[in-house]
């Protein structure tokens, strides 16, 4: 409610004498050894069980209640097996580096807990965990996490609880996975499961959405709260950094695919294209800028983002089409003179992911721009890709935007986002961390799972684009209106709907959205939760509003359609489809 010669690779990375015989003179021959610098560990199975410990530890110290601190770190498992126990804590990305999950095996424990008293997950934020097997100790891994934590290319030997004891959890996402036994989501609010597959699922509370998932459970929305979408109409998997026998690391661009359900990983790896290490740019917090970084990509690199915290007095440009620009750790790019932080051309196939855009003191008209305004160009065969990219304006310090996230390129993909305006923190306050809209899609045909987007102070959402689908939407309206006066859209209308479609827009289609109330001030409503044409081509399923405060509250669901909330008794509107239709 994020190479120079074999003995240097050893000596950053920790490597014990004699690890990596045969693979690092073949990195050393070819002059491949990636600098990740002193922000990644990389692990290797011949390291001994408690020197790997000790090192995740020493992270987990700094991490565990680390909410709005500056630290980064990704912890890498080369292919094979270990004993060990792994706290997820924040802004830490644990991943496996083996073409296919199975390769990297943990015998153990990998969890996210609680980060709140009374096992409360509410804000267990930014936090990753991909490409590993787990055979967990008990037989149970637990995964107690709320906004902007990835679970991807996951193989659980074991079941997976999403919640910690039952406490308060806010809602997650998991993709192209595989569970052996049964997911428990127990108290979480709200999921997204993406091309996944299990044995069982058990759990509903308010939104549970299934989409290209094997063995989705049985039971339909309201009663129980499951919205279920047989297949999966395009998807590209996340890019992923992985090591191959000879130890030369590369990036895996995984191809794009239509009508897919369950993993891309059935087969012993994912499809797709195979990009040398050399051919990217590794950047370093520590020593580039945006100058430093566009040179390398106007020369063609593609980019990989370190783990640390990048102030960019100027956007990052990515121009060339299927650039791959891949964050590791939660690599933060925060702009510092009021620009864009990142933009990219109209064109084919890029790929942004694994990034945490954090809104400077000075307001940017918009932190990533996605193709230029007044973009026309189709991509439908080779989509603008973002996966894992994540937004903040404020919470560890003022921030400042108009627009956090802006798409304007047709057929673009998002696979899952949290665009957070913070309503705790540091630099919190109606006048202070100033946001009008998370996320304003101007292409066509934009498609977009897992949508996040919580606090702003207009729509939290603003689609002006046709053919538009959302596959799974969770929002917070803002908390801290002070008075409804600062809070009204339009005459006789109260607030901004948070989901906004605009009058021109003729097809439209969204699944599984909750939209919930938490009024600080009194005498503060909201009219629509939802507001949209009524058009026979756009189309809403399985929509829920809820008030968890006692001021205030949300009037309609969509348009005029859905009764208020209400704390006392307890009502909590639901609305099957708009516009009605049979089913």
């Amino acid at each position: 409610m994020s190479g120079r010669r074999a003995h240097s690779l050893a000596r950053q990375f920790g490597f014990a004498a004699g690890l990596l015989a045969v693979a690092l003179p073949a990195l050393a021959a070819q002059d491949a050894n990636p600098e990740f610098g002193p922000n990644v560990l990389i692990f290797d199975p011949s390291m001994s069980s408690q020197s790997i410990q000790k090192q995740i530890d020493a992270v987990y110290a700094t991490q565990e209640h680390n909410e709005f601190g500056p630290q980064r770190n990704a912890l890498l498992f080369l292919p094979g097996s270990y004993s060990v126990d792994v706290p997820v804590g924040f802004y830490t990305e644990v991943m496996g580096l083996g073409a296919s999950p199975d390769a990297t095996r943990i015998a153990g424990n990998l969890h996210a807990d609680a980060n709140l008293e009374h096992n409360n997950a509410t804000t267990t934020f930014w936090r990753a965990a991909e490409g590993l097997s787990l055979g967990p100790a008990g037989g149970t891994m637990q995964w107690a996490v709320s906004q902007a934590v990835s679970l991807r290319r996951m193989h659980v030997r074991g079941d997976l609880a999403l919640h910690q004891n039952h406490g308060w959890a806010s809602g997650g996402w998991m993709s192209d996975s595989l569970v052996d036994g049964n997911v428990d989501s127990g108290s979480q609010q709200q999921w997204i499961s993406r091309n996944c597959d299990w044995k069982s699922w058990t759990g509903a509370n308010w939104n549970m959405v299934f989409v290209g998932v094997v063995h989705p459970p049985e039971g339909e929305w309201p009663s129980p709260p499951y919205t279920t979408v047989a297949q999966t109409p395009v998807i590209r998997e996340k890019p992923f950094l992985q090591v191959n026998a000879a130890g030369e690391f590369s990036v895996r661009v995984p191809e794009l695919h239509r009508g897919s359900v369950g993993i891309s990983w059935r087969g012993g790896e994912t499809a797709g294209e195979t990009i040398p290490i050399a051919r990217f740019y590794i950047a370093r917090p520590d020593g580039d800028t945006a100058e430093t970084i566009n040179a390398q990509l106007a020369r063609g690199k593609d980019l990989i983002l370190t783990p640390g915290i990048y102030e960019l007095t100027a956007p990052i440009r990515v121009a060339r089409p299927h650039t791959v620009v891949l964050g590791l750790g939660f690599a933060t790019l925060r702009p510092v003179r009021g620009t864009a932080a990142m933009t990219t051309a109209d064109a084919d196939g890029i790929e942004i992911a694994g990034l945490l855009f954090d809104a400077g003191a000075s307001e940017s008209p918009v932190l990533l721009e996605v193709g230029p305004q007044g973009s026309r160009a189709r991509h439908a065969k080779d989509p603008i890709t973002l996966h894992d990219v994540f937004f903040r304006v404020g919470g560890a310090a003022v921030g400042r935007t108009a627009v956090n996230l802006r798409i304007n390129s047709n057929d673009t993909l998002l696979d899952h986002t949290w665009i957070w305006r913070a309503d705790h923190g540091a630099g919190v306050g109606w006048g202070l961390n100033t946001s009008e809209n998370g996320l304003v899609v101007n292409g066509n045909e934009v498609t977009i799972y897992g949508l996040f987007v919580e606090h702003h102070q207009q729509f939290q959402v603003l689609w002006k684009g046709n053919g538009g689908r959302t596959y799974f939407y969770q929002s917070e309206i803002p908390y801290d209106p002070p008075n409804q006066a600062s809070y009204t859209s339009a005459p006789g209308v109260n607030g901004w709907a948070s989901y906004k479609v605009a009058d021109a827009v003729t097809r439209h289609e969204a699944w599984g959205l909750g939209v919930y109330s938490v009024f600080e001030h009194p005498d503060v409503l909201l009219t629509r939760a939802i507001e949209t044409p009524k058009r026979p081509e756009v189309r809403f399923d399985d929509m829920i509003t809820v008030a968890l405060g006692d001021h205030g509250g949300i009037t309609h669901v969509i348009d005029d359609t859905g009764e208020a909330t209400s704390m006392q008794p307890r009502v909590t509107p639901k609305v099957k489809n708009f516009p009605e239709r049979p089913h």
